[in-house]
This record gives C-alpha cells, sequence and structure tokens, in this order.
C-alpha cells in the first residue's frame, strides 16, 4: 500500500520573508495558528494537501513532507531498520501523533498518525 503525503511543511530561518515570499509568487496566504513552542503559520496550497510555515533553527530552509502511515512507531522503528536517524522521536499532539527520520541518501521525512 503507497502511503499518500498529507502536509507540507517549510521550516525556515526567517518566517515573515517566507511568508512573503511564497504569498506574493503563489498566492499561498498564512494564517496563523497558535503553537506553544514556535512561531507557526498555515498555509493553504490549494488543494487537498495541507501546509504550513515553521520558524525554527534550521540555517537553511528546507520543505519537510508529512506522510500518512497507519502507526507512527512502527514506521520510525522499520526506518530505524533501514538505516535512518530519528530526529523527532514518535510524540503525540492535539491532532495526532508524529515523528522526523533522516537519512544521508533520502533526506528527511515527518511521519503522521491523525486521531480517528
Amino acid at each position: 500500500m503507497a502511503h499518500p503525503v498529507v502536509h507540507l511543511e517549510l521550516h525556515t530561518p526567517n518566517l515573515g520573508r517566507a511568508c512573503a515570499f511564497y504569498g506574493g509568487l503563489l498566492g499561498w496566504r498564512p494564517q496563523h495558528v497558535g503553537v506553544s513552542d514556535a512561531s507557526y503559520q498555515a498555509l493553504d496550497l490549494g488543494s487537498a494537501l495541507g501546509g504550513g510555515v515553521v520558524e525554527c533553527g534550521t540555517e537553511r530552509a528546507l520543505w519537510l513532507p508529512y506522510v500518512e502511515v497507519d502507526s507512527v512507531r512502527a514506521a520510525t522503528a522499520r526506518s530505524v531498520e533501514l538505516g535512518a536517524s530519528v530526529m523527532l522521536s514518535p510524540r503525540e499532539g492535539a491532532a495526532g501523533w508524529r515523528s522526523v527520520v533522516s537519512t544521508a541518501d533520502g533526506g528527511e521525512l515527518a511521519f503522521w498518525q491523525g486521531k480517528r
């Protein structure tokens, strides 16, 4: 079974400039989302795919795809078996569970398991 990408999240060192760039270029309008640990803006990407921008300590902006899985814990464990490093251990949030893994050749990938 293929697992769909359900969310794209831009990690950037400058939230304001990133939002201005994508708003001016593509018409993506940010909407503030109140979260406790970071500055976060939701983005309407014009499709069923969700989007967002978060300002964080990254030196270079990067897009992080979120892939929907049946079990974040199982997907994270399987990625480690295949050589990935865990950047964010599985954790629960208000809407579901997530984790982030990375490989030198495969880049970074987030797993998402929504609450049913």
